[in-house]
C-alpha cells in the first residue's frame, strides 16, 4: 500500500502547511468518508462546515479558508484545491493493467499495418489494412481499428472500442471502453417507393491531440469531409456527436448530451449533461449550455443558456420565478 508523509505530499503540491499531523497518509477520500489516515480537500468555503466531523488527518484547501485544522491535523493551503487534489490522486493512482507481451499472440494485425516503437496491442484486437499506430500507444484487449485509420503517439484505446475506417486520432488521447469513432451518420431521406433511403456517409472523423472520449460515446463520421474534434476536448460517457459537427479546442460535453449533424462549437464551449443541440447550429467561443437545455438556434460567444428551449440564463431564471409564483398563487 502506498503511503506518504504530509511533507512528501507537499513536496509535490508546493503549498503552505498549517498545523501538523504525525499520521502517514494512505489515501485520498471525501470529507464525510475519510478515516484518520486519509487526506481530503475543501475546494469551496461552503464545505468548511464538514471539516469538524471529518476524521481526515489532513486536507488540501484554498488560501482563503477561514477555519483552523485542529489538533494533530493539518491543512495544505494552495491557490486551487481542485487542481492540487488531482496531483494527490496521481500519487495514489494504481498501475495500469499489465501486458505479458507487447503484441498478444491472439491479436490479428494486417501485414500492411504499421505499428510504432513501444506500442502494445492486447488479446483479441483487430488491426486492419494500412492502419498506422504511432509510438507508445496502448490498445487494450478486444479493440477494433479498421482500414487506413491513424492512431497517434501515446494514445490509449480501451477495450471494446471500435475505430472505423479512415479515422484519425491524435497524440496523447484516451478513448474509453466501448466508444465508437466513425459510425455512419444518421442520414435518411423519405422516398415514395422505398420508404426511407439511406444517405451514404463517406467522410471520416478527425480527433486532435489530448482529447478524451468517455465510455459508450459515439462520434459519427461525416456525410462528406470530416467530423472534427479540436485539441484538448473532453467528452463524457454516453455522448452523441453527429456527422459533420466541428468542435473547437478545449470543449467539454457532459454525459448524455448530444449534437445533431453539422453543429459547430467554438473554443472552450461547455455543454451540460443531457443538453441537446439542433442541427446546423453554431455556438460561439466560451458559451455554456446548462444541463438539460435544448438549443434550437445560434448562440453568441460567452453566453450562458438554460432551459428548453434554451434562453439566456437570467431570462430563464426570471421565467422560472414567475411560474413558481403563479403556481403558489393558484394554490392559495
Amino acid at each position: 500500500m502506498k503511503s506518504y508523509s504530509l511533507l512528501e505530499i507537499n513536496e509535490v503540491l508546493k503549498g503552505v502547511i498549517f498545523g501538523n499531523t504525525s499520521q502517514k497518509i494512505t489515501a485520498p477520500e471525501q470529507l464525510e468518508a475519510a478515516c484518520d489516515s486519509e487526506i481530503s480537500f475543501i475546494g469551496n468555503k461552503k464545505y468548511e462546515k464538514l471539516w469538524q466531523n471529518s476524521k481526515a488527518c489532513a486536507a488540501i484547501v484554498n488560501e482563503d479558508i477561514s477555519i483552523e485544522p485542529g489538533e494533530n491535523r493539518a491543512f495544505i493551503k494552495v491557490k486551487n484545491a481542485d487542481l492540487a487534489m488531482s496531483q494527490v490522486l496521481a500519487l495514489f493512482e494504481q498501475p495500469a493493467p499489465e501486458f505479458a507481451s507487447d503484441i498478444h499472440p491472439t491479436a490479428v494485425i494486417d501485414t500492411t499495418a504499421i505499428i510504432g516503437k513501444g506500442s502494445r496491442i492486447g488479446a483479441g484486437c483487430y488491426i486492419g489494412p494500412k492502419v498506422k499506430i504511432g509510438e507508445n500507444a496502448t490498445i487494450y484487449p478486444n479493440a477494433t481499428i479498421l482500414d487506413e485509420s491513424v492512431i497517434g503517439n501515446n494514445t490509449t484505446i480501451w477495450s471494446g472500442t471500435v475505430i472505423r475506417e479512415r479515422c484519425e486520432i491524435g497524440n496523447n488521447c484516451i478513448i474509453h471502453p466501448n466508444a465508437t469513432i466513425g459510425a455512419d451518420g444518421f442520414g435518411f431521406r423519405p422516398c415514395s417507393e422505398m420508404g426511407l433511403v439511406k444517405i451514404p456517409q463517406i467522410g471520416n472523423v478527425i480527433i486532435g491531440n489530448n482529447v478524451e472520449i468517455g465510455a459508450n460515446s459515439c462520434v459519427d463520421r461525416g456525410k462528406f469531409s470530416s467530423t472534427v474534434l479540436g485539441d484538448g476536448c473532453k467528452i463524457d460517457n454516453l455522448v452523441q456527436i453527429g456527422h459533420n459537427s466541428k468542435l473547437g479546442r478545449f470543449c467539454i460535453m457532459a454525459g448524455n448530451s448530444g449534437l445533431a449533424g453539422s453543429v459547430t462549437l467554438g473554443n472552450g464551449v461547455v455543454i451540460g449533461g443531457s443538453a441537446s443541440i439542433k442541427d446546423h447550429t453554431t455556438i460561439g467561443d466560451g458559451a455554456i449550455i446548462g444541463a438539460g437545455s435544448g438549443v434550437t438556434g445560434d448562440i453568441p460567444a460567452g453566453k450562458v443558456m438554460l432551459g428548453y428551449p434554451a434562453v439566456e440564463a437570467r431570462d430563464a431564471l426570471k421565467q422560472w420565478a414567475i411560474l413558481k409564483r403563479l403556481v403558489r398563487d393558484s394554490n392559495k
